[in-house]
Parts: C-alpha cells; structure tokens; sequence
C-alpha cells in the first residue's frame, strides 16, 4: 500500500517575513485586483459594443462595395 503524501500547513519550519515582504505583497496584491477589475469592465464593454455595432458594420461595409446595392437589397434575406 502506498503512503499517501499530506500538504498540510504548519509542519516544518515556520519562517517570519519581514515588513517590506508583506508591504509588497499587498501591493502586488492590490495591482492584481486592479487589473482584474480593469480587465473585467473593458470585457464587458467591449461586449456591448460588438453586440450593437456589428450589424451597422456591415451594412456600412456593404454599401461601400462594388457594384454598389440598394439598403433594400442588403437587408433582404434573399
């Protein structure tokens, strides 16, 4: 039977960090948030933005080919 191997903490050596350890942690730590938080809004914006501008662009697109059609004619399913 094979032992099993246990992660748990408080075994081993206890090691205190320092002030300027724990100050830069929570700098990292805030940096990390911000970013998160930063990357989370852009998404959802840029969802927003794809979801109302994807059908203008290509209306716009298609008026502006050769031969050029009527809206009508980009609008019909046919």
């Amino acid at each position: 039977m094979a032992s099993r191997v246990s992660l748990k903490a408080g075994k081993g050596k206890v090691v205190r960090k320092s002030a300027a350890a724990d100050e830069e942690e929570s700098s990292v730590a805030a940096a990390g948030k911000f970013v998160k938080e930063w990357s989370t809004w852009a998404m959802k914006k840029a969802k927003v933005v794809t979801h109302y501008g994807f059908i203008p662009l290509v209306i716009i697109i298609g008026m502006n080919s050769e031969p050029k059609p009527s809206l009508s004619q980009l609008l019909s399913p046919v």
